[in-house]
């Protein structure tokens, strides 16, 4: 893809088509000259971007609501979707393997990708440059938030999602607690018996190690 190209595609023309092949290259076509320190940059200008936009839009909502929009919206899923919504699949640099396996069609490599973009918009210009760039991206995404749903903690949308389809209530099983009394850790299972789905959380205490085991069965179910 050239900057043409991602001009027409995004909205956005890159001054250093350098950068841009760079983002578009995955680690199994160069071991040297790849995009994941490009990924490592474009996550956090993401999760940036994403935070203060939803700070600025859902000023009733504490900090626990604000995580989970914003998770909704950087997740791998959430990502991979937006990637296709723009073709990046067809034109990243992949090794044979992965070209052979559909790689260009694969979460991971879809969502990495468009964080390395990300990433190099940000180094090709600046923040507020990026932050449009970003935005645009995202729209779809942004605008169709759930906030009912969203405001929700993750146990009251697990219940309620496998309440809508007449599924039994999840189980939540405490597997393990460590250290002392003032600063412990719980692990805490999630189980659901219907699909023998189960995942795990940790927290603090043990409802905030249920929530994260919740929140953890909700990815799971692509929710």
């Amino acid at each position: 893809m050239n900057a043409e190209d991602f001009f027409a595609l995004t909205g956005y023309q890159f001054r250093q088509q350098d950068l841009l092949q760079q983002a578009l290259t995955h680690r199994s076509f160069s071991r040297s000259n790849n995009n994941e320190r490009l990924e490592f940059l474009g996550d956090s200008v993401l999760n940036l971007i994403i935070s203060n936009h939803i700070y600025q839009r859902f000023r009733d909502a504490d900090e626990g609501n604000l995580s989970r929009i914003r998770a909704s919206l950087v997740k791998e899923a959430t990502l991979a979707e937006v990637a296709r919504s723009i073709k990046l699949g067809d034109h990243v640099n992949l090794g044979g393997g992965e070209l052979k396996s559909g790689g260009h069609r694969r979460e991971s490599i879809l969502s990495d990708a468009l964080e390395a973009v990300i990433g190099a918009i940000y180094l090709d210009s600046d923040y507020p440059r990026t932050e449009t760039a970003v935005l645009r991206l995202f729209q779809q995404q942004l605008d169709r938030i759930d906030t009912t749903a969203s405001l929700k903690d993750p146990k009251t949308r697990l219940q309620e999602y496998l309440q809508a389809r007449q599924q039994g209530l999840p189980e939540y099983r405490v597997d393990k607690t460590s250290g002392r009394s003032h600063a412990q850790l719980f692990t805490v299972s999630c189980a659901i018996g219907e699909n023998g789905l189960e995942s795990r959380g940790s927290g603090t205490s043990r409802k905030k190690a249920e929530q994260h085991a919740a929140q953890k069965m909700l990815e799971k179910l692509g929710l």
